[in-house]
């Protein structure tokens, strides 16, 4: 049967296998680049990336998230009874209270970053300030904060940085390729390479999202159990998802590659609804998730 503690192991396993996948492929981009150049070098200029940037992944992601969103510190004395909630989750939850951020955008949403508990960080909006009551808010803190519990929150920000970075990796791979060097090879060397760009460019912003939704829609219904066993108070966040998801417009800086880290869809309820919008969803239907609060016995 599984527990929090085998969903943090997995959670671990997930985050390792990731930075071996980008890892694998900045290296085979490199060899590529290298043999096309006829440059060994790059070689091992693509291996030092990827190791600096599989670094600066699992160390300073929490900090790429906030900054990609425009987050402040919130502060104690504006934020006081914002702060006195999250504390007193915290405490509940025995976890120690994570870092408190403040989104300035009126579309109500909330995420959790960080690489463990002790450096976790919660961001919220004006929006969802304006909008929800305590037991919402409560909910919707309690929710996040059992994403930092079960560590969801180290392969939900590692991916932000990752899935990022092989767009930019794949974008200089075609750049070499059409723009300079190789112009020793044959044309149908070139026009192998012409057809893998092309094939390149297609794929390389399905294969960031499938890296995202490679982190379980699951842990959304997790996070939700969980957080209503906090609260002892399902109907709480069920309404709080119900807000926030009815929102129409998106958020200011939504973002494809931090769209997996808030509690509900940032771009708003027009586009969440679109067919293609749910297929490469990484979340879960909201209805879905409200069905399973208001069944729980707490």
């Amino acid at each position: 049967m599984a527990s929090l503690y085998t969903q943090q192991g997995r959670n671990v396993f997930r985050t390792w296998a990731l930075m071996s996948a980008f890892f694998l492929l900045v290296m085979l981009v490199g060899w590529a680049i290298s043999w096309y150049m006829q440059t060994p070098g790059i070689l091992w200029v693509a291996v030092a990336f990827a190791l600096v940037m599989n670094i600066s992944a699992y160390w300073f992601s929490d900090k790429v998230a906030l900054t990609s969103v425009g987050a402040k510190e919130a502060d104690p004395v504006r934020f006081l009874e914002l702060h006195r909630i999250l504390e007193n989750l915290s405490i509940t939850a025995g976890l120690p209270k994570p870092r408190l951020y403040i989104i300035e955008d009126n579309a109500p949403n909330a995420f959790a970053a960080g690489r463990d508990p002790k450096h976790a960080v919660v961001a919220v909006t004006t929006g969802l300030l304006a909008r929800l009551d305590r037991a919402e808010l409560e909910g919707v803190l309690a929710h996040e904060l059992s994403h930092v519990g079960n560590r969801d929150i180290l392969v939900m920000t590692v991916a932000v940085v990752l899935a990022g970075l092989i767009t930019v990796v794949v974008d200089m791979f075609i750049r070499v390729s059409f723009f300079g060097g190789g112009n020793n090879r044959d044309r149908g060397g070139n026009a192998l390479l012409a057809i893998a760009a092309i094939a390149a460019i297609i794929l390389a912003p399905l294969a960031a999202q499938l890296i995202q939704m490679a982190i379980s829609r699951r842990r959304e219904f997790l996070a939700d159990a969980s957080g209503a066993l906090l609260t002892r108070y399902p109907e709480g966040l069920a309404s709080a998802l119900q807000k926030i998801s009815s929102y129409e417009a998106p958020m200011r800086r939504a973002s494809h590659a931090t769209a997996h880290l808030f509690i509900s869809n940032p771009f708003g309820a027009h586009e969440a609804g679109k067919f293609i919008a749910k297929l490469f969803s990484t979340h879960p239907p909201v209805g879905e998730r409200v069905a399973a609060l208001k069944g729980m016995i707490v």
